[in-house]
């Protein structure tokens, strides 16, 4: 990750950066108290919907081939929140203050809708096959969530390490939500992203040519009618 911060942020001098230091790092480092980064996920379960036919579908899933059916659909959309403060200290001598950031991160997926085509009966061949299907999506994104909140969690640390940023009078809070919204934000949301090769491995052309056959052709059944005459 690209830091956007200039060198400002660790250190308001030269003076400061050397091994001893200077009144106002003791100041700031004895007595602001400790940096605090904050990092909940939260899931919010899941429901399984019937009600929705293959052809809406396959354009709710978007992107699909020539010829596609979508037979069943995991939906859900993760949501970063990140809230910035901190308590400062200045030293109107030098011109400088100090925050100790307390950063609060909240990752977060709505309730997960697992879709099957309401072509398909509840309890029939074709729909528990789909249905297990679509339970590998869910269990991706249900197992992903604490992993990647590990990853942020263990970046923010290593960032912040419990120490104080320095800035110019006035400017410390600014730089600091700066970095949060031009750093931060990007790298938690691209993260949070990362789910989405692990849901486009378990949709394998291997898996909807398995799907098709199941059931002594039950699902067949139904994607045939959509699927182009040969030409003759």
């Amino acid at each position: 990750m690209k830091w956007l911060l200039a060198l400002a942020l660790w250190c308001w001098a030269a003076a400061a950066c050397a091994a001893q230091r200077t009144d106002f790092q003791a100041r700031c480092e004895d007595t602001i108290g400790e940096t605090l980064s904050v990092l909940t996920g939260t899931q919010n379960g899941f429901r399984i919907d019937n009600s929705i036919g293959y052809r809406s579908l396959t354009a709710m899933k978007g992107g699909a081939r020539a010829g596609q059916v979508v037979l069943g659909l995991t939906r859900t959309e993760s949501r970063v929140s990140i809230n910035v403060g901190g308590r400062l200290l200045s030293d109107p001598a030098s011109g400088y203050e100090c925050i100790a950031p307390h950063i609060e991160v909240g990752l977060v997926y709505p309730p997960i809708v697992v879709y099957v085509s309401r072509e398909f009966a509840p309890g029939s061949c074709a729909y528990d096959e789909v249905l297990a299907h679509e339970k590998r999506h869910l269990a991706a994104y249900l197992d992903y969530l604490p992993k990647a909140e590990a990853r942020v969690r263990l970046a923010l640390e290593r960032r912040f390490a419990d120490k104080p940023l320095y800035a110019r009078i006035g400017h410390a809070q600014g730089l600091l939500q700066r970095e949060i919204d031009r750093s931060w934000m990007p790298y938690i949301k691209s993260e949070m992203a990362k789910v989405e090769a692990l849901q486009a491995a378990i949709d394998s052309p291997q898996e909807y040519a398995r799907l098709g056959k199941v059931c002594g052709g039950e699902v067949q059944s139904l994607i045939r009618p959509v699927r182009k005459p040969k030409k003759s």
